[in-house]
């Protein structure tokens, strides 16, 4: 039977959210304050469950992305990877390499951009929250579903559709990952903390 490996990104593989470090390596620390200031009131209401969490996503990566070119956002995603390796988790990094030496099919499903998680790891499938662009220019939106809960379910199933063929295994490490470990055949939760 085929071998499928799913790895949430943030807190499973890195040590950080990624979105903040993202920002912050992109538009600096005293803009990344700005807008959380701006946004608390939506922070508030999306951590009370009132506001639904892809929407306050979208909103900052609006705030700080909207109208960059796909060429300069591509290019900080790659700095981005390069300069911050130490976000990583070795465990989970060591996890993902003999998963790929046993011939396991590897995916990365995460609530994350998949322009900035992907140069990460170049030679694994990444299924993330993609964005929107027009005429060459990201228009702060998303094209897809925020890849959070069943969400990362339904973007592993249009992939790889004939579940009886395959068995899971899903390392996950929060709230977002409940519908994947679920889903799995073998699951993880917070496997690769110290």
């Amino acid at each position: 039977m085929r071998k499928i490996v799913a790895f949430d990104f943030d807190g499973t593989l890195t040590n950080k959210d990624s979105l903040l470090e993202f920002i912050r390596h992109v538009r600096g620390t005293t803009a990344l304050w700005c807008a959380f200031l701006r946004y608390v009131p939506i922070l508030v209401l999306m951590l009370l469950k009132c506001y639904p969490h892809g929407k306050a996503k979208e909103k900052i990566f609006s705030y700080f992305f909207k109208g960059m070119s796909i060429n300069e956002f591509n290019a900080v995603c790659q700095q981005f990877a390069a300069s911050h390796r130490h976000l990583l988790r070795p465990k989970g990094v060591a996890a993902i390499e003999e998963a790929q030496a046993a011939g396991a099919a590897v995916v990365i499903i995460s609530a994350s951009v998949d322009n900035w998680v992907q140069p990460f790891f170049p030679t694994v499938k990444v299924l993330g929250t993609q964005i929107e662009v027009r005429d060459g220019l990201l228009t702060g939106r998303f094209l897809t579903e925020n890849c959070f809960g069943q969400e990362k379910v339904n973007r592993l199933l249009a992939v790889y559709p004939d579940r009886a063929d395959y068995h899971l295994t899903a390392y996950g490490d929060s709230q977002g990952d409940r519908e994947l470990l679920a889903f799995a055949d073998e699951a993880h939760y917070k496997p690769f903390r110290l």
